[in-house]
């Protein structure tokens, strides 16, 4: 709930050429200084002069050191030969909640030196440049706008976006103090805007562009300026913006927020906006110091180049995203990275490959902080981690080293000739390459004490992956059915028809990390029916085999012959934190076992659902169609409805011969054919206390086990509410989720959290 926007493009910092030209900018602003204080020092600068209605009503009354502007409401343009209000003078806007236009004509800056006060919006445009003096003070309830740009006066009297244009070369500076209690401040130039005061802007924006081109709009959730085209400039913030979104925004000059050892930005959020702060330089130089704040948020920067000063730079924040064309990690940058990972920071470093950069990433200096917070290392081409740098944790923190970072299949290579040191943490380490790609581990510490984290399927602390980026990628795994594997992206799969990845006489062994994305839109069919024998994403996976963190949506499992799941037709391994959505059993063959997520479970199956509808013949289960392995912590919402004579079903399984616990089901159930119930067809197995169904969506009084009482079938009301679920952890960290208006409860990661 935290915004903080610095955006920039093209001009470079830091080199001989660009400190040259930085020094007309320099000498303009100070120009602007002194004529700006001169005026406003003058008897004809003390108050705003010349000023008439040109749109809407409302009346000017000067009495002494005060003017007044009133206005009925809603909007009005005023034009001025000047506005300047002297030391000690006040400029009071009485127009409601409506907002004021306020356009110079004349040929002088404006100086607010003293104090300018609205109970609803002022804009100010002076293309000749504006100043908010050391003692001046603006405060409104409404917006303030500050512009050498001039905006169209019909667009703003019918509450239009404004287009702002204009050549002027002139600054806007504030070395005073900006509120606004209830709206926003922007402070906007073609060349130089620069905050040397305090901007608050608790319930609002407060942003700061400079460019030829500005386009001003309305949003109550985002920033509201966004520079379309400029002309170089420079944008600098030596003081203090504290509001509940901040933005910073140039297109090809640079940025400086240097804040010193001081908070200089801080973004408090609101029930609306969100918590990122952004630093963006895309084409140019960023340089930011000092600590940057929008707790529980997320700070985005993005340059050409950066500079982390000597004093050193802190993000405090939930999450730090930095991309950049290509990088190699130094000590100045490593210093700034470990800073934000000790402060509870995780941190994404991330190249791009843009302006002709090869985009590889390298690591120099060593990176070692303690803590829970990760830190994930992408690079667009290839990683390497330097001979004398070191990575290392001491705590519970994660760290991610990815190649091809963009998921298009570059030959993107790891190698660590280093050292990767988790000997102190219960952290994992993934390392993800392209599939044409290589990848070198070098010095690996692991902790020999290290554990799995509870339902997260994972094997090992230390796991390589080869990148799935499309569906060749995918087909290709069949080439090393005991491989590693992880999707790099969501991959559509429209049109593609799948031959299962594993059969019955070679499964598949691997380990398969969707990363927490998707395919979809797939259909999965077996070659030879009497050989394959079973059918989803992957035929059989065997003991040994994960399939985790990944969902299969929209997707369709045509035939089989023995089991048939959108994931997986038979599962002698672990599935983990899966989910899928779409049919199991369009074709239907009799005597097959179909099931929403997998046909024949033998291994373990937890924290994973299933919303697919399932309409196949013999065992049908909106989650597993036969199970004789273990579920926990999942759940079915599809539609059963067997077909043939010999079908069956159950919301969650269709045959339980193994054991189900803390699990439930919603899904309609179907009543045409053999036994049906809410839960389970019928079976031998066990199911623990704390499995439920719905009695009135599943249309089923019975759940189809002994083991449950008719108390476990509730009403979709008592579905909604946690207390209904005994055992289960509905707290800040737990498995499960209540969302507001929900009919079940969710996997907390299935919701995103």
């Amino acid at each position: 709930m935290k915004n903080v926007w610095l955006v920039s493009h093209p001009q470079w910092f830091g080199t001989r050429r660009n400190a040259l030209v930085a020094l007309p900018v320099a000498a303009a602003v100070c120009a602007c200084f002194a004529s700006a204080y001169a005026h406003a020092a003058g008897p004809a600068g003390s108050l705003p002069s010349g000023g008439q209605f040109v749109a809407g009503s409302g009346t000017i009354a000067g009495n002494g050191s005060t003017l007044t502007i009133s206005q009925p409401g809603g909007n009005a343009v005023v034009n001025w030969d000047s506005f300047s209000i002297g030391n000690k003078n006040r400029v009071e806007f009485a127009n409601g909640n409506g907002a004021t236009l306020n356009r110079v004509t004349g040929g002088s800056p404006s100086a607010i030196l003293g104090t300018l006060t609205a109970t609803g919006s002022v804009y100010l445009i002076n293309p000749q440049g504006i100043v908010i003096g050391r003692n001046g003070v603006v405060t409104t309830n409404g917006r303030f706008v500050a512009s050498t740009l001039d905006a169209d006066p019909a667009a703003f009297m019918n509450g239009q976006p404004l287009a702002l244009s204009g050549n002027s070369t002139a600054s806007v500076v504030n070395l005073g103090k900006i509120a606004s209690s209830g709206g926003d401040v922007f402070l906007i130039a073609g060349q130089a805007v620069e905050n040397r005061g305090t901007i608050s802007a608790p319930n609002g924006t407060a942003e700061l562009a400079v460019g030829q081109q500005v386009l001003l709009q309305d949003s109550s959730t985002g920033k509201q300026v966004f520079v379309q085209a400029g002309d170089g400039g420079t944008l600098t913030n030596r003081g203090t913006i504290e509001a509940a979104q901040i933005s910073l925004q140039t297109v090809d000059g640079n940025i400086y927020a240097l804040a010193g050892k001081n908070e200089a930005l801080r973004a408090t959020g609101t029930a609306t906006r969100d918590g990122h702060v952004w630093l963006v330089a895309d084409q140019g130089h960023l340089q930011a110091g000092g600590v940057i704040a929008a707790p529980g948020g997320t700070v985005d920067m993005s340059a050409a180049t950066f500079r982390f000063p000597k004093h050193g730079t802190t993000i405090d924040a939930r999450q730090w995203n930095l991309a950049t064309p290509g990088l190699t990690i130094d000590d100045a940058t490593a210093n700034a990275l470990m800073q934000g990972l000790n402060a509870g920071t995780s941190v994404n470093v991330r190249t791009t490959g843009l302006d002709n950069n090869a985009g590889d990433l390298n690591v120099a200096s060593s990176i070692n902080w303690q803590g829970g917070a990760s830190l994930t290392l992408a690079a667009y081409r290839s990683l390497t981690v330097g001979q004398n740098a070191s990575i290392a944790n001491q705590g519970s923190g994660n760290l991610t080293l990815r190649a091809d970072a963009a998921s298009v299949d570059n030959g993107g290579s790891i190698a660590n000739n280093g050292t990767l040191d988790w000997s102190r943490s219960t952290g994992i380490v993934n390392a993800l390459y392209d599939m044409n790609g290589t990848y070198s581990a070098g010095t690996l510490s692991a902790n020999p004490g290290w554990t799995p984290a509870a339902g997260s399927g994972q094997l090992t602390q230390f796991t390589a992956y080869k990148l799935v980026n499309n569906v060749n990628d995918l087909q290709n795994i069949r080439e090393d059915l005991a491989g590693n594997y992880a999707l790099g992206t969501d991959i559509d799969a429209t049109g593609y028809t799948f031959t299962p990845i594993g059969n019955h006489t070679t499964a598949f062994t691997g380990q398969f990390d969707g990363m927490s994305h998707t395919l979809s839109n797939a259909t999965f069919q077996i070659t030879d029916y009497y050989q394959d024998h079973s059918s989803g994403l992957f035929g059989v996976v065997g003991q040994g085999g994960v399939l985790r963190n990944v969902g299969v949506e929209n997707s369709t499992v045509r035939e089989s012959s023995q089991g048939s799941g959108i994931l997986a037709g038979v599962n002698e391994g672990v599935i983990a934190n899966a989910h899928t959505s779409g049919r199991a059993g369009e074709i239907y063959q009799d005597s097959t076992t179909f099931g929403g997520l997998v046909g024949v479970n033998d291994g373990t199956i937890e924290r994973s659902w299933s919303s697919a509808t399932v309409s196949g013949s013999s065992a049908n289960g909106g989650l597993v169609g036969y199970n004789r392995g273990s579920i926990t912590q999942s759940y079915a919402t599809g539609a059963i409805d067997p077909v043939f004579s010999t079908g069956f079903g159950g919301g969650l399984v269709g045959v339980n011969d193994g054991t189900i616990s803390q699990s439930f089901s919603t899904g309609a159930v179907g009543t045409r054919r053999m036994p049906t119930h809410g839960l389970i067809a019928f079976g031998s197995g066990s199911v623990a206390p704390d499995v439920y169904w719905n009695t009135e969506t599943s249309g089923q009084a019975a759940s189809g086990s002994n083991d449950l009482p008719a108390a476990n079938g509730l009403t979709t009301a008592q579905m909604s509410n946690t207390a209904s679920f005994a055992g289960y952890d509905f707290g800040p960290n737990g498995v499960w989720l209540m969302p507001a208006g929900a009919t079940h409860p969710v996997l907390r990661q299935a919701a995103g959290e």
